[in-house]
């Protein structure tokens, strides 16, 4: 006589390797979900951060030398504290150029949230071009 189905033995050796390997695969789905949360964040921030550029770049008239900051809409950054903070620098000149001769301006934009109690930063730099002022030499030009 043939018996068919399982002994009691088999099945509790296979409930015991499928709850090994169900554990292993909720372990790495969390993992995979607290990194998915994290580059959302990033990506979140590399957007704001392409917006203010945009801004930074499109004005036409910013102090060079003077830290700029401001604070980004919570709405804006999914519910974060969050900001930025940008300073605008003469980058380089022609040799010889004198006020009111092109340059080639850098901004520095650095875009902070916090999450979790921890501030993350991203940090960008844009070129754009201006006019040469009197005071440009004292922020260090460079003349190539």
């Amino acid at each position: 006589m043939t018996r068919r189905g399982f002994t009691l033995l088999e099945v509790l050796v296979a409930t015991v390797v499928m709850a090994i390997a169900v554990t292993g695969l909720l372990s790495n789905l969390s993992t995979s979900l607290n990194n998915a949360a994290r580059l959302t964040d990033y990506d979140r921030a590399s957007l704001l951060a392409r917006r203010q550029m945009d801004e930074l770049l499109a004005a036409a008239r910013l102090p060079r030398g003077v830290p700029l900051e401001g604070r980004i809409d919570p709405a804006a950054a999914g519910g974060l504290e969050a900001g930025w903070r940008a300073q605008v620098m003469p980058f380089e000149a022609l040799p010889g150029a004198g006020p009111g001769a092109y340059l080639i301006e850098r901004v520095q934009l650095e875009i902070w949230w916090k999450v979790g109690g921890k501030t993350k930063r991203f940090a960008l730099e844009g070129f754009r071009r201006g006019l040469m002022t009197p005071q440009d030499a004292a922020l260090g030009v460079m003349m190539r």
